[in-house]
Parts: structure tokens; C-alpha cells; sequence
């Protein structure tokens, strides 16, 4: 099968011939269709977790996809051969399976029966990104009324994140620059702060002068980075990144913490009705051939990406 594999430790990733995985216990095997990409498919390809994570080579990049079943393995009956799915393949040692091949090997727990509603691409920008977006809204708890600031709104998670709180009713404030606005506001935000601007704190409190009530914070990787003081005392924060850590929330008078995404089927079974249904929006901003994966990576390192990427393979 050709995939997108980093060869070797240290190596750069390339497109190339490897063997198809087996259908082993507790996983089900699928003919890719489309796979979303992710920022942590460049870390994962930097080699950043390998002292924390042990990483076997070749390393195909990818964790979410959706496609055809392809095989089953012992004790899956949830789905069969010739039903088209999506799933993840979670962040557990050893690293190495992913999913910008022709064929994919996920645990079962992470397979889902696509709804006919939806497209492959649609479903393979689903699994990681709004599970993340679940886990912050569920970690800082926001209750109707409430105002939080979403910090970084106009990536993948952000974009769930605004659509999950604001039917909540809650008052969204997301970030993002003038030419994101009119997207961000159909999303369900109902201020845009100009992240370029100034201090997305000064921007913040010029409009909520008392502070926000919680803080969804999806970019920045020191203190000085996040904007804590966009959030009143006594609030919430609930980070994807390494910081805050709980010494600085608790400084600041604040609660939370790092999040994690969890990709199983109790949390993006619902997620995919939603989108079916048209109450979850699933922003694909780009789709583009394997042969162009390498690039759409790229293009997420930049941090220019709006939206989500999604690599698709035909028949």
C-alpha cells in the first residue's frame, strides 16, 4: 500500500510502498477514503513524544480516517466487511500505525458506522479535533448565560468548540483576525477579537470589562502566551496545549487544566448525527490527494490553516 511514513528516526516524511496491515484482535481494518490531518501528525513526525512514547519505524502519519471496512478482527461485531466507518488511531505506544495509507488498522473502540449523511471527507475531519472540542466545553462546565473566550478559534477544535458552546447558549468570544469574522459569527460567535490587533486580553476586557467566565485555550505554549487575564476570578480554563499549568491557574485564582482528546465511539457516534443532521458544521477547508499530504502538513505548521485538511484517496 502507499502511505505517508517517516522511513526512520530523524527522517522527513515520504510517500512510499509498505506493507498492508494485518486484522489482529479488537481491530478492524479499512480501505482508506479520506483521513484528516492534524497538528499532532508534525509532532508525532518531529519525533517530539519518542522519549515519552516508544515509536516503532516506518511511522505511517495520520490518526483519523474513514472508509470501507476492509476485514475484522476476533471479538469486533459492532461492524462487518463493506461498511463504510471512521475511527482513530489513539495516541498509545507503540507509535507507528496511522492513517495516510491506502489502508488503515483501528482499535475497535474508535470505529463508527458513517452516517448516510455525511461524506468520507466530512467524516475523517470529525474523530481527534471534535472530541477535543468536547472534552474542553465538558471540562470547564459553561452554563447558559455564561461568556467564554474560545483562543484560537479558527482551527479545527476552535471551530467545534464555538458551534458546541454556543448551543449551550452561551456567549461565544472567539479569536481570529477581520477576514475570519463573518465564518466565526455563523459558527455561533458573537464577538470576533482581532487576535493581530493587540493583547487578546486588552481586546477582550475592552468589551468585557469584569472578564469572561472561562477560557477554552487552544493555542500557546507558555503562561505569557495564554490569555489569562481575559477571565474573571473564581473562572474556568480548560487548555490543549502545556500551559497553563495548575501552579499558574491557581495563581491567577483560576480552575481547569490540560484536556485530551478521546476519540471513541461514545463521544464521535453523537458527533457524526449532529453533523448529519446539519447541527454541527464540519469545516473542510481543503481537500487534497495523498500525493499532496506532505504539503497540507505544511500548511498546518504554519498555523495558517483555517479549518481542516483532508487527504483523500480514490476507489
Amino acid at each position: 500500500m502507499r502511505a505517508l511514513h517517516v522511513p526512520e528516526a530523524g527522517g522527513q516524511p515520504v510517500l512510499g510502498e509498505l506493507p498492508t496491515p494485518e486484522v489482529t484482535p479488537g481491530h478492524v481494518l479499512i480501505k482508506v477514503r479520506a483521513a484528516g490531518l492534524n497538528p499532532l501528525d508534525n509532532v508525532l513526525a518531529a519525533g517530539a513524544f519518542a522519549e515519552r512514547l516508544p515509536h516503532v519505524y516506518p511511522l505511517v502519519l495520520g490518526r483519523d480516517a474513514a472508509g470501507v471496512v476492509e476485514a475484522v478482527g476476533e471479538g469486533v461485531d459492532h461492524v462487518e466487511p463493506g461498511q463504510e466507518v471512521f475511527g482513530n488511531v489513539p495516541l498509545a505506544p507503540p507509535i507507528q500505525a496511522g492513517t495516510l495509507a491506502e489502508y488503515a488498522l483501528l482499535p475497535a473502540a474508535s470505529v463508527v458506522v458513517k452516517p448516510a449523511g455525511i461524506d468520507f471527507a466530512t467524516a475523517a475531519a470529525l474523530p481527534l479535533a471534535a472530541s477535543a472540542a468536547v472534552a474542553a466545553v465538558d471540562r470547564i462546565d459553561p452554563q447558559p448565560g455564561q461568556v467564554v473566550l474560545v483562543n484560537g478559534a479558527t482551527g479545527g477544535v476552535g471551530r467545534y468548540a464555538v458551534q458546541l458552546l454556543a448551543a449551550r447558549d452561551v456567549t461565544v468570544v472567539a479569536t481570529g483576525t477581520p477576514d475570519d469574522a463573518e465564518r466565526l459569527a455563523a459558527l455561533g460567535a458573537t464577538t470576533v477579537v482581532n487576535f493581530t490587533a493587540g493583547p487578546v486580553e486588552d481586546e477582550v476586557r475592552a468589551v468585557h470589562p469584569d472578564g469572561v467566565d472561562a477560557l477554552i485555550n487552544l493555542v500557546g505554549y507558555t503562561p505569557a502566551e495564554v490569555p489569562l487575564d481575559a477571565v474573571r476570578k473564581g473562572g474556568a480554563v480548560a487548555t490543549t496545549t502545556m500551559a497553563p499549568d495548575a501552579d499558574t491557574l491557581a495563581a491567577a485564582g483560576l480552575t481547569g487544566g490540560m484536556v485530551q482528546a478521546h476519540p471513541v465511539r461514545e463521544t464521535t457516534a453523537p458527533l457524526a448525527e449532529l453533523a448529519a443532521s446539519g447541527r454541527l458544521a464540519v469545516d473542510v477547508h481543503t481537500v487534497l490527494p495523498l500525493e499532496q499530504a506532505a504539503e497540507g502538513l505544511g500548511v498546518l505548521a504554519s498555523g495558517k490553516a483555517r479549518g481542516k485538511i483532508v487527504v483523500t484517496f480514490g476507489d
